[in-house]
């Protein structure tokens, strides 16, 4: 082979080579500007967090659909049926009277009168039996736990017995055993001839008001600010310095003074209306129909049989040696208790004792059993009888028990964090 031929063929494999190379550097180039865009979108779609909130959203859009479609299918049905929905009959004329009423109510009102006067009667029975059944629920847990055998011993047969009963049993004893029994009204049982209790219920003395009752009642207002103002600056002293003030002292002082003061100087215009019998019935005064008391009795009396037996637990939750300790400091059993066990207990007895609440809320339903003018009873079935409107009836009874339960947690939880435990 000649010179020649062997630098021609020299010169074609550099070519090639160079060709081979460049080729190679774009395909590489390629891959460097397509690696990143696919590696992100693969980490887009493997990534925990998008994913997660991906199939919460396809749940949620299915659960739409789901409720959307119901709904739809539900109205679809009303309508061939030429049963009318919406609102509207909330203001339409009701024509039916109800026997208790916070508000002034007659049959020219209309269905939305109604819904406000159970709304009313129910939250009225709710507030009621709450504070009733706390208060008892405590008395019984403590003495539950008193060191006297036969007031321990009551305490134990009264949880036992109530809580074992069934609620609407209990109902309809208190009404139809022990109310019904009571005497007529010409016969009735009276205290200083001013509370009067017979077969038609609880007849108390009433307020009446006169021109310038606001400023007492502006008094009251101030005074028991001032008392709160008073309890949170003896809380901040006694931290500081450990002295400690008479606040109940001065908070009953500020709270007697100061209206008595406004009492007089607006010229009186405070009096007190007393029940008289005039008939076959008495007249005036705030009267309490015997359904409302019998529901308010046996409402309480039952929760207050589980409030017992949480407090008790709360109470046992407590070491020993936090009473001890109390006891060697010279502290009364009645401060030890006040002081000391109960504020510890709580943390264990609020959870629990929101529950309850809650339960008695929703239990308050069964005063329908009595005829007791509640939501249910007044809203949920006469109104709902003659308007025929059962969704939008029923909804709003959901709605209303829903909100009592949800604004009950909260102002429980609310306070369960004022009380927990806060470390230093």
């Amino acid at each position: 082979m000649s010179t020649s031929d062997l630098e021609l063929d020299s010169r074609l494999s550099l070519e090639s080579k160079s060709a081979s190379n460049g080729t190679i550097a774009r395909a590489a180039s390629v891959e460097d500007k397509t690696a990143p865009a696919s590696g992100g979108l693969k980490r887009f779609v493997y990534n925990p967090t998008v994913r997660a909130a991906f199939f919460q959203l396809l749940l949620l859009c299915s659960v739409g659909f789901v409720i959307y479609t119901a709904i739809t299918n539900a109205l679809g049905n009303l309508e061939q049926r030429g049963i009318s929905t919406g609102f509207d009959f909330l203001g339409q004329t009701a024509g039916f009277g109800i026997g208790m009423s916070l508000i002034p109510y007659d049959e020219t009102h209309t269905y939305g009168a109604t819904f406000i006067v159970g709304f009313l009667n129910t939250a009225l029975v709710a507030g009621l039996g709450i504070a009733l059944a706390t208060v008892l629920g405590f008395i019984i847990g403590v003495a539950r736990l008193s060191k006297n055998w036969l007031l321990s011993r009551v305490a134990a047969v009264y949880i036992e017995v109530f809580r074992n009963l069934p609620l609407l049993l209990q109902i309809l004893f208190w009404y139809t055993v022990v109310l019904q029994a009571l005497p007529s009204p010409r016969n009735s049982l009276s205290l200083v001839d001013a509370v009067f209790l017979n077969v038609r219920g609880l007849f108390l003395p009433a307020l009446e008001t006169y021109p310038g009752a606001g400023w007492v009642g502006l008094s009251v207002l101030v005074s028991l600010i001032g008392a709160i103002a008073i309890h949170r600056f003896k809380h901040r002293r006694q931290q500081q310095t450990g002295q400690l003030i008479p606040a109940w002292r001065l908070s009953a002082l500020v709270m007697v003074v100061l209206p008595l003061a406004a009492f007089f100087l607006a010229g009186k215009p405070l009096g007190i209306e007393y029940p008289e019998l005039k008939g076959f019935n008495f007249r005036g005064g705030i009267d309490v129909m015997p359904e409302l008391f019998a529901l308010l009795i046996a409402l309480s009396i039952y929760t207050a049989a589980f409030i017992a037996e949480i407090v008790r637990s709360g109470i046992m939750s407590v070491s020993k040696g936090q009473t001890e300790a109390a006891n060697a400091l010279g502290l009364p059993s009645g401060k030890v208790l006040k002081l000391v066990v109960i504020p510890q207990a709580m943390r264990v007895i609020i959870p629990p004792l929101t529950s309850q609440y809650l339960n008695l809320v929703k239990n308050s339903s069964l005063a329908m059993a009595i005829g007791y003018p509640d939501l249910v009873s007044v809203f949920a079935g006469t109104t709902l009888n003659q308007t025929g409107q059962a969704i939008e009836i029923i909804a709003m009874t959901m709605a209303v028990y829903l909100t009592f339960s949800l604004v009950t947690s909260l102002l429980m939880n609310i306070y369960n964090r004022k009380m927990a435990l806060v470390e230093r």
